[in-house]
């Protein structure tokens, strides 16, 4: 997609709508049985291992309620540095995600580890702030230290068909974010159709967000495998749109990356964040499947995907102990956060 082409798309409401409704409709009954389908692929032992390590990788160890304190912050970081503190091969988790008045304690705790500190911001969960309130929750989490930015968009005025407002807004949070990820949440609990999952997707990725995000958690349903799909499908549509087929790009050192089954990628990758409801090792790997199935392998690393997380990384513990050893062990081997 030429950035000519991307000032014509953007350039008034109109053509913002029409560009977005434009795009192909979603099939729900379609996306619902190749989700269910990709579900039922099986994993050997080997690739399980694998898969439960990468997903480790991906975890942004969340946080995020009303009684958080600094002390519980730290155990967090902790936690998200060492996971298992008897098994040093068990690798940390991407990052941890919490409040913007708590990011200081983050990036102390987690100084000289490798893990980010992500930050909700612009008056999440709800969104709804003045444009000038939000980038000032921005500035203050980056100003802290934040690495990553969690945004939230206007969901009202996205389903009343405010396309430019939502877009402008998101411009405008990315460039308050400085050198730090912007991860768009869509909240796509409340946008009832996946077709407006479609449309908010593409509209976060011509926005220029890194990655698109599915929900805050603070809303049922959130993370669900049609979503998923929608969303994975935009990720790889808009890299192959922004340059297209035919030359491999490199997205880190030795990397390659691929778009679709055998398909070399030159173009803009951005990420997919699932959040909230994912709990068990079980889902993890079956997600895993599916951006490998549906995106391409470039999206099996923490810099493309990611789960937003409190409860999951305990029972990929738990997992990769039981194949580690053969013994299921109970609650008590990892820490209740």
């Amino acid at each position: 997609m030429e950035h000519a082409a991307l000032h014509d798309i953007t350039r008034d409401d109109s053509s913002l709508r029409r560009f977005l409704h434009g795009l192909p409709g979603v099939d729900q009954v379609g996306a619902e049985g190749r989700a269910a389908g990709l579900a039922t692929r099986s994993i050997k032992t080997t690739a399980k291992a694998w898969a439960i390590d990468m997903a480790i990788r991906m975890v942004d160890l969340t946080t995020l309620e009303g009684a958080d304190t600094p002390g519980k912050v730290r155990s967090l970081c902790a936690k998200a540095a060492r996971p298992d503190p008897s098994d040093a091969t068990v690798p940390a988790v991407a990052a941890v995600c919490v409040y913007p008045d708590l990011v200081e304690t983050a990036v102390h705790a987690l100084r000289g580890t490798p893990v980010g500190v992500a930050s909700v911001a612009t008056a999440f969960p709800s969104g709804r702030a003045s444009l000038e309130t939000k980038l000032h929750d921005v500035r203050d989490a980056v100003g802290a230290g934040a690495t990553e930015i969690d945004m939230v968009i206007d969901r009202g005025a996205f389903l009343a068909g405010r396309y430019l407002q939502v877009f402008d807004e998101i411009v405008a949070t990315k460039a308050a974010c400085g050198d730090a990820h912007l991860k768009v949440i869509l909240e796509t609990g409340e946008l009832a159709t996946l077709d407006n999952v479609r449309r908010a997707s593409w509209l976060a990725l011509l926005a220029g967000g890194d990655f698109i995000k599915t929900s805050t958690g603070k809303v049922t349903p959130a993370a669900t495998p049609p979503v998923a799909l929608v969303m994975l499908e935009a990720v790889r549509d808009f890299a192959a749109a922004t340059i297209g087929y035919g030359a491999t790009a490199t997205i880190g050192p030795g990397a390659a990356a691929t778009i679709g089954p055998g398909r070399d990628l030159a173009g803009e990758i951005r990420g997919v964040k699932l959040a909230g409801g994912i709990r068990t090792s079980k889902e993890a790997v079956r997600y895993l499947v599916m951006v490998n199935e549906v995106a391409g392998d470039a999206w099996l690393d923490p810099r493309r995907f990611r789960f937003g997380a409190s409860s999951l990384l305990n029972d990929l513990l738990l997992q990769r102990h039981k194949l580690a050893t053969g013994n299921y062990d109970g609650p008590d081997y990892v820490t209740v956060d």
